[in-house]
């Protein structure tokens, strides 16, 4: 179990995909994917999407990632966010999103 300090050292929001390509030298199928989190700027993400959404469909589309653990390396790509999202019963990953939309950046909480 966590308190809600330990929780609130979290930091997800909101941000806008605006860039979408593939990832080739990922182990498993994934995108590379540039995020506009509003007044935080511009983060990269790996993201092992592709079962469910095809590039095109991606371009525009709110996500929401925690945005405040360090970069990680993957392969030679460096991941400046985690974007979120749920397993679905094949182990696919189905993203967060909000149901409406709401401006890149804003905190969840």
């Amino acid at each position: 179990m966590i308190n809600w300090d330990d929780f609130e050292k979290i930091d997800i929001r909101s941000g806008c995909i605006t860039e979408v390509t593939d990832f080739p030298k990922a182990k498993k199928p994934a995108y590379q994917l540039t995020i506009d989190f509003g007044p935080l700027g511009i983060k990269r993400s790996s993201a092992q999407i592709t079962h469910h959404y095809p590039k095109e469909a991606l371009i525009g589309k709110q996500v929401v990632a925690v945005v405040n653990f360090p970069p990680k390396q993957i392969a030679n790509f460096f991941s400046e966010c985690l974007v979120l999202g749920v397993y679905d019963e094949n182990n696919q990953v189905i993203l967060l999103q909000p149901d409406t939309r709401v401006a890149n950046g804003q905190r969840i909480g």
